[in-house]
């Protein structure tokens, strides 16, 4: 695995040299353009907008249009003058509880490999200060000429940077038409929390799997062979009229105590899951 990024991570006066890597992995199939006549691939040309004569990439530099039409073209040690030690440091700048970090600022994770033996103790020492303390480490870093925060936090053995949003990156959802209160009855509700428990379950992560995509790949290998694709039935599940919410959540719970066996209902709450497999 190659290494995006290489650098310290810095605290106090101690810094430690590491190397980032990404924990992420993109499985969404990547699709060419081509032109439904023939097949030909219809491409990506850099071009120039004025006169459309196509820009070898050594030619191609940044620019920012400070008014219309009028630019300051930048070089790469622009980027590094605006910030020298930000664009090969990871600042911590305080610690936090974890659970004071509202998830939905969370971007992408990176992991963080020590930089050599000599930076392997001060590497373990602040893994372990952080798990034996509950803290996270909150840090500011400039990766890709922008610079970012996240926590580093302990994953095993390693430690992960969670690379996040700052809070101007995200709609608030104030212009969103979004109902306080609505009127229904008690035992709606009761049904609906019914379900609720009926359908929880111990989350496992390794339990998901993209099945979208490899339903994809099924139907791109058997039009690669002439096949016929099949399309399986579709899904019958329709927005519930208010008025038919009591009925759909009645037939609901009915559906999830058909999956369970006699001996499982005398087991408290046995995880979903399971129900379905032992049907």
């Amino acid at each position: 695995m190659r290494s995006l990024w290489s650098g310290s991570i810095s605290f106090g006066l101690v810094s430690i040299p590491v190397k980032l890597y990404t924990a992420s992995l993109e499985r969404a199939l990547k699709f060419r353009m081509v032109d439904k006549k023939d097949n030909c691939p219809v491409g990506y040309l850099k071009v120039c907008k004025n006169d459309n004569h196509p820009i070898d990439a050594k030619d191609i530099a940044k620019a920012y249009e400070i008014e219309k039409g009028e630019f300051v073209i930048l070089d790469p040690n622009d980027f590094k003058k605006a910030g020298a030690r930000k664009t090969d440091m990871i600042d911590i700048i305080s610690f936090a509880d974890k659970e004071d970090i509202d998830p939905k600022y969370f971007d992408k994770p990176y992991w963080l490999e020590p930089g050599g033996k000599a930076a392997q103790k001060a590497y373990v020492l602040l893994r372990d200060a952080l798990r034996d303390s509950g803290k996270v480490g909150v840090a500011k870093y400039v990766l890709r000429d922008k610079e970012h925060i996240g926590i580093i936090k302990p994953d095993g053995d390693a430690l992960l940077l969670d690379q996040m949003r700052f809070a101007d990156e995200l709609h608030d959802g104030s212009e969103l038409s979004i109902p306080g209160e609505t009127s229904y009855n008690k035992k709606e509700l009761e049904l609906a929390k019914s379900l609720v428990d009926k359908l929880t379950e111990k989350f496992n992560i390794k339990e998901y799997k993209d099945t979208y995509t490899d339903e994809m790949m099924k139907i791109i290998k058997a039009k690669a062979k002439g096949k016929v694709v099949r399309i399986k039935g579709e899904d019958k599940r329709r927005p519930v009229p208010a008025k038919d919410i009591l009925d759909a959540l009645k037939k609901s719970l009915e559906e999830e105590e058909a999956k369970v066996s006699p001996s499982e209902r005398r087991t408290p709450n046995p995880s979903r899951r399971d129900r379905v497999k032992s049907r």
